[in-house]
C-alpha cells in the first residue's frame, strides 16, 4: 500500500456556488492545479477554509454593475481568514437551452438575480419571463433536468459544457464593461514582499465616536501620499450610526508614507485590523 503524505495530496480551493459558476472559472483559471470546491453559501466557502477542509477560498468581492458583494463585507470582519490575492474576471453570459431548443421558442429565461438584472436586453426582445434562480450555473442545471425546450438559463459558458446544453447565443450582457473582483483567502498570513511590484493592503477600522473623527483619521493618508483605492462603511451590533470601514490602499504597510498613515489612523480609531497585504492583480490598472 502506497501511503500519501500531507504534502502530496491534491490542495483545495472553496468557492460559492455550483460547478460551471463564475468563481468555479476564476479557479480554473489561476488555481488549476488545485481542486475546485463548490459550496451552498459563502458563509459554508469560510467554515470549509477555517477548519481545514479547503485551503484557499475564492470569493467575489466587488463587480463593476452591481458594486460590492454585501455578504462577504459582514463575513471578513469576523473571519480568521486573510487576504492573499486578487483576480478580476470579465463577466460573460450565454443564453443557453436544451438541445433542439430554439429563441423563438423560449418562455421563461432562468438566473441568479444579478445576472436577469445585467442581461435586461435579450430578455425583453425575446419576451421571455425572467426567473430568478440562486446561481448562475444552478440555472443551467435546473433547464438541463426540466427537459423543457421553453426554458433558457443565462450562465457562464463553462455551464453550458458541463450541463451539456447548446448555446442560443453568446455574450448577451447589455455592457460590455461588466467585471468582477475576487480575493484569495487563506488560513495563514501570507504578506507580500516589499518593492516587488505594486502592493495592495486591506484593512478595517472603527472610529472614535468623537466629532470629524473620520475626517482626521483619514488626514494622514492625504498628508502622506497614500492612494486609498475604496472606502466602504457599514453598520455593526445593530447599530444605524456607520462606525466600521473597510479600506484598501496603494502600498505596503512597511512603506513609509503607509506606516506613517497608518499611525496616524491608530489615534482616531479603536480598532485597526490588517486583512491582506497581496500583489496588484495586472488587470487593476485597467479598473482604476
Amino acid at each position: 500500500m502506497v501511503r500519501v503524505s500531507a504534502t502530496e495530496k491534491t490542495r483545495r480551493i472553496a468557492y460559492q456556488g455550483e460547478p460551471g459558476a463564475n468563481s468555479h472559472i476564476v479557479c480554473a483559471q489561476h488555481y488549476p492545479d488545485h481542486e475546485a470546491v463548490p459550496c451552498a453559501s459563502f458563509e459554508d466557502v469560510f467554515a470549509a477554509v477555517e477548519s481545514g477542509d479547503a485551503d484557499l477560498a475564492m470569493i467575489p468581492i466587488d463587480n463593476s454593475l452591481a458594486g460590492r458583494v454585501a455578504d462577504i463585507h459582514h463575513f471578513l470582519p469576523a473571519s480568521s481568514l486573510h487576504i492573499i490575492a486578487e483576480h478580476f474576471l470579465r463577466i460573460t453570459f450565454n443564453l443557453m437551452a436544451l438541445p433542439g431548443a430554439d429563441e423563438a421558442g423560449v418562455r421563461t429565461i432562468h438566473s441568479h438575480v444579478h445576472a436577469l438584472g445585467q442581461c435586461r436586453k435579450v430578455i425583453k426582445e425575446l419576451g421571455a419571463t425572467p426567473v430568478i434562480s440562486g446561481d448562475t450555473a444552478g440555472a443551467a442545471r435546473e433547464v438541463a433536468e426540466s427537459g423543457d425546450t421553453s426554458q433558457a438559463a443565462l450562465a457562464p459558458p463553462l455551464a453550458a459544457e458541463i450541463y451539456g446544453l447548446d448555446v442560443l447565443r453568446t455574450e448577451v450582457e447589455d455592457e460590455d464593461h461588466n467585471t468582477t473582483r475576487f480575493v484569495v483567502l487563506s488560513r495563514d498570513y501570507v504578506k507580500a514582499p516589499q518593492g516587488n511590484g505594486p502592493v495592495v493592503t486591506s484593512f478595517i477600522f472603527n472610529v472614535r465616536n468623537l466629532p470629524a473623527a473620520l475626517y482626521k483619521a483619514l488626514g494622514g493618508f492625504a498628508t502622506n501620499s497614500v492612494n486609498m483605492t475604496k472606502l466602504e462603511s457599514y453598520m455593526v451590533g445593530g447599530g444605524f450610526t456607520a462606525t466600521q470601514f473597510l479600506a484598501e490602499v496603494d502600498g505596503h504597510p512597511d512603506d513609509t508614507g503607509l506606516a506613517r498613515a497608518l499611525e496616524e489612523l491608530a489615534f482616531f480609531t479603536t480598532e485597526i485590523k490588517v486583512l491582506g497585504v497581496y500583489p496588484a492583480a495586472p488587470e487593476r490598472a485597467d479598473h482604476s
